[in-house]
C-alpha cells in the first residue's frame, strides 16, 4: 500500500504559550484543509508545569513551587493531569477523526497513533508495550484519579517498559480533527515534580511519591548509555513513519502561519482567565 504523505514540524524548545498555541493553530489549519495530517516534534523554554482542561488550579497545584524554579505554567487544551515537560521530548499528532486509519473510539485512536510512539521505544532497544486496565478496580482508577500528577499511573494504551510508565499523552477532539500530544521522558526530577502539587499532608506525598517509583520511569533510567534529544527524536520520527506507514515531509511555519500562532497564544495561553479558569 502507498505511504501518505503527512507533514513533519520540529519547532524546537518554544515559550509555553507557543507549544499550546501552534497545536491548536495546527488543528485548525488542518480542519480546513490547509495542511495534511502533521507529526511535530517540541521542547519547552523555560521548562513548564502544564495542567490539564479540567484540572483546579487552587486546589491542586502549588505555584509558589512553579515559581521557585522558575517554571513557565500553562493550562493544555487537553485533558489530563500535571506534566512537568523538562527533560523530555513532547510530541503531537494532528490528523482527522474520519481519516481511514483512525477508529471512532478514542481509545482505539489512542491505540493506533501510539503505535509509532511504541516504535520508537523499540528502535531505542526497548520492550514497550500497551497499558490495558485489567481489573475493575484499575478501570476506575482511571475515572478518579488520586493524584494530579500524570505519570502516576498509566491510562488506556499508554506505552509501559517493564511495568512502569514510559511516556503521558492525552487526546482532544474539536472541528473534526483530533489532537494528541504528549510527553516522552528521558530524565526525570522526582523531587521536583512532587514539590508542583498540594497534598492533604506529608505523608501522602511521601506514600504517593514512593508509589510512583514502582510506575513511572524514564528512558535514560533503561538504558545502558542514555539517549540525547536529537537520537529520540530520530528514533521517535521513524517510529512514527512504521507505526502509521506514513512518509514525514519536513515543513516550515510561514511568516502569516506565526502571526496567527502569536495571535492564538496572545489571546489565550498567555491569557490568566484561561490558565486559572477553574
Amino acid at each position: 500500500m502507498e505511504k501518505e504523505n503527512w507533514y513533519y514540524i520540529d519547532s524546537g524548545n518554544c515559550e509555553p504559550a507557543i507549544n499550546m498555541a501552534m497545536d491548536e493553530a495546527l488543528l485548525t489549519w488542518h480542519s480546513e484543509g490547509k495542511i495534511p495530517p502533521v507529526i511535530r516534534f517540541y521542547g519547552w523554554n523555560p521548562a513548564t508545569l502544564s495542567i490539564g482542561y479540567f484540572q483546579k488550579v487552587e486546589k491542586e497545584i502549588n505555584l509558589d513551587a512553579v515559581k521557585k524554579y522558575n517554571l513557565g505554567f500553562v493550562r493544555r487544551p487537553t485533558g489530563g493531569r500535571g506534566v512537568l515537560h523538562d527533560q523530555e521530548l513532547t510530541y503531537s499528532v494532528i490528523v482527522s477523526e474520519d481519516h481511514d486509519a483512525m477508529p471512532q473510539s478514542v481509545t482505539e485512536a489512542y491505540r493506533v497513533i501510539s503505535e509509532g510512539i511504541k516504535e520508537g521505544f523499540q528502535g531505542l532497544g526497548l520492550d514497550a508495550y500497551f497499558a490495558v486496565p485489567k481489573t475493575d478496580e484499575e478501570r476506575e482508577g482511571l475515572k478518579n484519579p488520586r493524584s494530579a500528577v500524570c505519570f502516576d499511573a498509566p491510562s488506556w494504551y499508554e506505552l509501559v517498559v517493564e511495568g512502569r510508565k514510559v511516556a503521558g499523552s492525552a487526546q482532544t477532539r474539536q472541528k473534526g480533527v483530533i489532537l494528541q500530544h504528549g510527553s516522552i521522558l528521558l530524565d526525570l526530577e522526582e523531587d521536583k515534580l512532587f514539590d508542583l502539587f498540594k497534598y492533604s499532608s506529608d505523608r501522602l506525598r511521601e506514600r504517593m511519591q514512593d508509589a510512583f517509583k514502582k510506575k513511572a520511569v524514564a528512558i535514560n533510567d533503561l538504558l545502558d548509555s542514555p539517549v540525547t534529544i536529537n537520537g529520540a527524536k530520530t528514533a521517535f520520527k521513524k517510529g512514527f513513519e512504521d507505526g502509521l506507514n506514513i512518509n514525514l515531509i519536513p515543513y516550515t511555519l510561514t511568516e502569516e502561519q506565526w502571526a496567527e500562532v502569536e495571535r492564538i497564544a496572545d489571546t489565550r495561553y498567555r491569557n490568566d482567565e484561561w490558565t486559572f479558569r477553574r
